[in-house]
């Protein structure tokens, strides 16, 4: 699909149509994590989907705690755009390349320290650890792609090419899930299978793309991709990338450490509960990532107005992108409430993991349309760079999550984990939708 061309009044259709393939991007990347998972759960022993779930959980939460380099990226690649600078959108796709390497390469150095803090946090069966390790071991080196990759995804979004961002994102899942399924059906290498499908997915597809990438800016803004020390070391530059870039971290980490939390809350409760809640919660980031279809094609459109210095269009874009997440969140409830124990089957088959995720599937069914206020919220504010506004937004609604979710699981158990993120949902919308007015003060 061909960047479109943006016009003053941006309508539902133009949203719709940039945010398609990202929809088929954004469901193989739960696809992925569904498939691992039921490679896991169809194994004779649960240990298996326990261990999987705890390590690809707090690997997923330390790379995606890295996802400014992805949300950077977007905002002022789509500015650089607006403003018709195409030499320094070149820099900016540079210099967080730059970045990722040198941050996966911290991650892959501290791996020891890793381990320790998560063998201090979940107090699990020493054969469920070894499961734990063997997993980590592999998947860890794939961090360099991983982060990478965000950086390439962030540079396709800033420029309206969903397209080429959605087929990235597809070719890594399709990869994934065909060498996971190959190293543990036909190798029988259990968790070190899902790993290293996942390690070789990363590395081939990123290889392939900064190639593509290279000519595709060359045909497309007259540039040649180099790495000039002096341009990208431009101190102005690095340190609004960086004031840019640790409030997103700081907003992403706590991002993911809630949905950790999730995996922690359920240790609590026992093994078994790690499993089920790991199965359902598949299930939201599914929705998720439809929901955010809408965020991240309206994020390089908010940027691009605010580039132009379009209120209008800013507006236009705001109303009919919340107005189509809201709708998108009802038909996957929808589709839920008609599929889920279907669903559920397919991933599992031993039956008291699948009797006590019947038990609490209610909570996916209704956390679609709620949720999509909070995820399309977020596009807006990072195609606007307003960074720390959505810094202070985490940090209020996951003080606040956290606290009321150890008294609702003391008080209802499992229910009070799915109570908690319902309300941490609705905490993020109120809070984002209060620091608003700050964002119409960059068109005026």
């Amino acid at each position: 699909m061909a960047a479109m061309r943006l016009t003053v009044n941006i309508t539902k259709w133009q949203i719709f149509r940039l945010s398609i393939p990202i929809f088929f991007s954004n469901l193989a990347i739960p696809l992925v994590g569904i498939v691992d998972t039921g490679l896991m759960g169809h194994l004779e022993n649960e240990k298996y989907l326990i261990a999987t779930s705890i390590s690809a959980t707090f690997l997923t939460m330390i790379f995606w705690s890295f996802g400014f380099l992805r949300m950077g990226t977007v905002g002022l690649v789509s500015q650089a755009l607006g403003k018709s600078d195409y030499r320094e959108l070149v820099n900016i796709i540079l210099r967080n390349i730059l970045i990722a390497i040198l941050i996966a390469t911290l991650i892959i150095i501290f791996k020891p320290i890793l381990m320790n803090i998560l063998t201090q946090i979940f107090n699990t069966s020493a054969e469920t650890k070894q499961f734990i390790d063997n997993y980590i071991s592999i998947r860890i080196f794939s961090a360099p792609a991983e982060l990478v990759i965000y950086v390439l995804v962030g540079f396709y979004l800033g420029i309206q090419r969903t397209s080429i961002s959605s087929l990235l994102i597809i070719v890594l899942s399709l990869l994934n899930i065909i060498f996971s399924i190959y190293f543990v059906r036909e190798l029988s290498l259990d968790v070190r299978g899902v790993a290293l499908g996942t390690l070789i997915a990363g590395y081939l597809t990123v290889i392939s793309f900064l190639i593509y990438t290279y000519y595709f800016i060359i045909v497309k803004f007259k540039v040649i991709p180099r790495f000039k020390i002096k341009a990208l070391l431009n101190y102005k530059k690095i340190f609004k990338l960086l004031y840019i870039n640790f409030n997103i971290f700081i907003r992403t980490i706590l991002l993911t450490f809630s949905f950790f939390w999730i995996t922690y809350l359920s240790s609590t409760l026992g093994e078994e509960f790690v499993a089920v809640n790991s199965i359902l919660i598949h299930l939201v980031i599914i929705s998720s990532f439809f929901l955010d279809a809408y965020a991240f094609s309206t994020e390089g459109i908010i940027g691009f107005s605010i580039g132009k210095k379009s209120e209008k269009m800013f507006l236009s874009c705001v109303k009919n992108s919340i107005i189509l997440s809201f709708i998108t969140g009802l038909v996957i409830s929808f589709i839920f409430l008609l599929s889920v124990k279907e669903i559920i089957d397919l991933i599992t088959d031993i039956e008291f993991l699948r009797y006590l995720s019947y038990k609490y599937a209610f909570w996916v069914i209704v956390i679609p349309p709620i949720a999509s206020f909070c995820y399309q919220l977020d596009g807006i504010f990072i195609g606007a760079t307003q960074t720390a506004e959505m810094r202070n937004s985490m940090i209020l609604s996951v003080v606040v999550y956290i606290t009321l979710s150890i008294f609702l699981v003391n008080e209802i158990h499992n229910y009070g984990i799915w109570f908690a993120l319902i309300i941490f949902m609705i905490l993020r919308a109120s809070t984002l939708h209060f620091y608003f007015p700050k964002i119409l003060k960059k068109l005026r």
